[in-house]
């Protein structure tokens, strides 16, 4: 029965991530060491955010998980987090090409690395333990989430970077960048204020992720039709 419950959660997580690399073409492309090249990226980049947070915010009690919400922690920590870009627009710098293509594999490569490194130890210990419990699968569907999150990242410093995007746009490009990485602030401060639970939680989180997603989408397609990709 555990073995059966891991299986399930495993596929939950793992399963998007494999019909997203297949269905979106890369396959075709040979994109795979492509990705593979990207969660590279993603882990170097993770070990200089530790760098930093262990060199100027020692109290690293304030941003493990389960602790109570700290407006300034949060804040000094998703400003950290503003590494994350730095190292994904590295990666699209790198994948030759252009369209969709480059977009998907820079961030499903970055989504599958961060999904791998924080989820596969959660699942292979805790899931198959004893006891059932609901916390994996909402860590497994949230996973799903932070896919399209990463996802509509990677277009958005795409567009970000292309000197031919309408200049009226641009603003709300930058402002959809800052509510990504400072999403920890508002999102997690309005979640906390709310007292919401943990499947409230992660129903108001797909839908403003899949908000912005569908608004990053929208900006891509017209620049896609204005320059013919």
């Amino acid at each position: 029965m555990t073995l059966y419950h891991f299986g399930n959660c495993a596929a939950l997580v793992y399963v998007p991530y494999y019909f997203t690399y297949k269905y979106s073409g890369l396959s075709e492309y040979g994109a795979f060491w492509k990705c593979v090249q990207a969660g590279g990226i993603y882990v170097f980049t993770q070990l200089c955010k530790m760098l930093v947070l262990a060199t100027f915010f020692p109290d690293t009690d304030t941003f493990t998980e389960g602790a109570p919400f700290n407006f300034i922690a949060e804040f000094l920590r998703c400003s950290v987090d503003l590494v994350d870009f730095l190292g994904l627009a590295f990666v699209l710098s790198r994948i030759p090409g252009k369209g969709h293509s480059k977009l998907i594999t820079a961030g499903l490569g970055w989504a599958t690395a961060e999904v791998i490194l924080s989820r596969g130890l959660m699942l292979w210990v805790g899931a198959r333990g004893a006891e059932f419990s609901w916390l994996y699968i909402q860590k497994c569907l949230e996973s799903n989430v932070l896919l399209v999150q990463h996802l509509s990242t990677a277009t958005l410093l795409w567009l970000f970077s292309r000197h031919d995007l309408d200049r009226k746009l641009v603003p709300l490009v930058v402002l959809l960048l800052v509510a990504t990485s400072y999403r920890g602030v508002w999102l997690e401060g309005t979640l906390h204020a709310m007292s919401a639970g943990p499947w409230l939680t992660l129903a108001l989180k797909a839908l403003i992720t899949s908000c912005m997603g569908v608004g990053t989408l929208h900006i891509y397609s017209g620049l896609a039709q204005q320059i013919g990709l």
